[in-house]
């Protein structure tokens, strides 16, 4: 029987090191959604009736913004992706660049662009168009398609970027471009609800 030679024991050793300096990428596919009661208190526009311009006080009384841990986590952001379109929300804002509805690739945001503004308005729905998705659509979900709409403008995190659908191949993928600098637009006449 042959002794192993030097450069065999030299090359085991290498590759035994190679093998376990490999870090393996951990993903995470159950990540806990925020506290959904905390956006029924949420403020989403500084317009009151009568006031002009809010006072220091009014805009005190906003509370600090739920972070969506949805954002960084591709396997949501894919989930968000698909019930875009299952939930054929494709049918009014087109695959982000509006229709019927606003567009959600760009940095003009009506209702808000925090995530809890996001999970507020298709919980809520809004005048004239928007439909209410409260008991419809669970939580956890609603988070996932939150994050998946930020993402069209740039608001989540990069290094969680879904895939793109065949529609999208001759453009980077939606979290891939440098973030919008989100405005809270005025609203829209047309948006407005009648007294």
């Amino acid at each position: 029987m042959r002794k192993p030679t030097a450069e065999l024991l030299v090359l085991v050793a290498c590759l035994f090191l190679v093998a376990l300096s490999c870090k393996r990428e951990e993903r995470t596919f159950r990540v806990s959604a925020p506290e959904a009661d905390a956006v029924y208190s949420v403020q989403l526009s500084p317009l009151h009736p009568g006031a002009t311009q809010p006072t220091t006080q009014q805009t005190a009384q906003f509370p600090s913004p739920i972070k969506n841990p949805y954002e960084e986590n591709a396997y949501a952001l894919s989930e968000g992706q698909r019930l875009y379109s299952a939930y054929n929300c494709v049918g009014c804002h087109a695959h982000g660049g509006g229709g019927m509805g606003p567009p959600l690739i760009d940095d003009q945001w009506i209702y808000g662009y925090a995530p809890e503004q996001v999970y507020a308005t298709i919980v809520q729905g809004r005048p004239n168009g928007m439909p209410s998705f409260m008991g419809r659509i669970p939580d956890y979900q609603v988070w996932q398609l939150a994050a998946y709409v930020r993402s069209m403008s740039g608001q989540a995190s990069q290094a969680a970027a879904p895939g793109r659908d065949d529609h999208m191949k001759n453009s980077p993928p939606s979290n891939s471009t440098d973030p919008a600098k989100p405005q809270n637009s005025s609203l829209p006449k047309s948006a407005e609800m009648p007294i």
